[in-house]
């Protein structure tokens, strides 16, 4: 049974020795400024400056006076009580080392005095009013900064020291004037430890609350940069998704020509016809491990109240949509209630078909976001065709009402970025000077970014509303 009380206690034993490490270590614990306002940002620093001034001066004018320490010992003792205030703004443990320290050796200097000639009731001891003034800010900034053990551990501290002074040493004697007995002093060993620790629960609550709000705004940033990441890596997989069934289609292609190749060509050769079949089963095979990818890629279509497609599109195992679709889409957002009108001008050249998927998704994406929050609006949809590439504009109107709450996950403008990135285009997105917005965006042609690196001069963001194209070339 002994034994087993003895390890019972070992647990105790081991908090109680981390807590003296704790406090025999002068860590540097310093207390932030203000975040708000900034011309603000010291003024817990200059308050506790001036009350360590206040609690100093009079702690002087005590020790001299009522504990007859003298000029020297009494005007020291002060001094430093007030300045274990100011050094507890930066290192607690020390200041609080400091502050009990002073008012022992002041409370035992006092003791020695065995006859004082004051009148009753006598001084107040061990802690006067400044010293138990003192101690309570240097707890309570202590409290505010470390760990609630280590709190705890001070305060039980400063109660045991106060017990040894007021109830084992006991308090000093006085002869009164005229008279002999009476008391000696007036106790405040109880009435110091209950300040102390009403302090000390304040400060602790008070480190709680700043440690809790802390975790908050770091969990709520982890959660909002987790939901950006997740986003982003869905938009880009949807979007490798589309642009790998475009490498697909040309897959499937080349391997049916290779099967055809040789019912062309009149006795050919045995040489021939290996090297088609081969380059027909190396198709195949990339087409398989393509087909393979996509599955795992693939993903359930979001919502798509206007019957746009401005999520993931149509089916995945639907084609993927070209330009050629682009009246179907204009006479879809009409009949959902948006006035469209478009403009298609320059040389239709042919374009990648990353370059056409990528311009379709990005002008139905503009159309939708114009159906959700620019409702009545007017919407000018413009092609360019340019030598070097396809500029795409949209842009709508002021809304002629409020737009209705949203269940959108709201990252269409992240998927065109990540479109026009991956092609090697610029984007721009800006509001009207008329109160709509603009989506303005240039692809290369080819799907491949100018060897020389010039971005194309676009700008939505002009009063005029008016965005120019690619640098050296006109605007048709």
């Amino acid at each position: 049974m002994q034994a087993l009380a003895s390890l019972s206690f070992l647990p105790v034993l081991a908090l109680l020795r981390e807590i003296l490490a704790e406090l025999a270590v002068p860590a540097a614990a310093p207390l932030p400024p203000l975040s708000r306002p900034r011309w603000l940002r010291r003024l817990p620093h200059a308050v506790v400056c001036l009350a360590a001034l206040g609690v100093g001066l009079a702690a002087m004018d005590e020790l001299t006076s009522s504990y007859r320490l003298g000029f020297p010992l009494g005007t020291g003792s002060g001094f430093v009580l007030g300045a274990a205030i100011v050094l507890a703004l930066w290192r607690p443990v020390p200041a609080w080392w400091l502050s009990l320290g002073t008012t022992v050796v002041a409370a035992v200097v006092a003791r020695a005095h065995t006859e004082w000639v004051i009148p009753a009731p006598g001084p107040d001891w061990p802690w006067s009013t400044s010293a138990m003034l003192a101690q309570a800010f240097v707890l309570f900034l202590l409290a505010l900064r470390l760990p609630t053990r280590v709190a705890v551990g001070a305060l039980a501290l400063t109660g045991l020291v106060t017990y040894v002074l007021q109830g084992l040493a006991g308090g000093p004697a006085y002869r009164s004037t005229g008279m002999l007995g009476g008391p000696s002093y007036s106790p405040t060993g109880t009435l110091a430890v209950v300040v102390f620790t009403a302090v000390v629960l304040l400060g602790t609550a008070l480190r709680g609350r700043r440690e809790a709000r802390t975790q908050l705004v770091e969990q709520a940033s982890l959660t909002a940069e987790e939901r950006a990441r997740r986003t982003l890596l869905e938009e880009r997989s949807r979007i490798a998704r589309e642009l790998h069934d475009v490498v697909a289609h040309h897959m499937s292609v080349i391997s049916i020509q290779a099967q055809v190749a040789p019912h062309l060509v009149e006795n050919p050769t045995q040489e021939l016809k290996e090297n088609l079949e081969g380059i027909r089963q190396n198709a195949l095979e990339a087409l398989t491990e393509l087909r393979r990818v996509l599955g795992v890629l693939r993903s359930e279509n979001p919502d798509d109240p206007y019957g746009l497609g401005a999520g993931a599109g149509a089916a995945p195992d639907a084609p993927q949509p070209t330009l050629d679709r682009l009246d179907a889409l204009v006479e879809n957002t009409r009949a959902a209630g948006l006035d469209v009108t478009t403009e298609i001008t320059g040389e239709q050249l042919p374009l990648a078909p990353g370059v056409e998927l990528s311009a379709y998704r990005i002008i139905q994406e503009a159309l939708s976001n114009a159906l959700r929050h620019a409702p009545g609006s007017a919407v000018e949809v413009e092609l360019w065709h340019f030598p070097r590439g396809l500029q795409v504009r949209v842009v709508n109107s002021r809304p002629e009402r409020p737009a209705p709450p949203s269940p959108g996950a709201g990252h269409g403008l992240l998927g065109m970025r990540e479109r026009v990135a991956m092609l090697g285009g610029t984007l721009v997105t800006s509001e009207t000077s008329c109160g709509g917005f603009a989506v303005a965006a240039f692809l290369p042609r080819n799907g491949i970014a100018p060897p020389d690196g010039a971005a194309p001069a676009h700008d939505a963001a002009r009063t005029d509303d008016t965005i120019a194209g690619p640098p050296g070339e006109e605007t048709p």
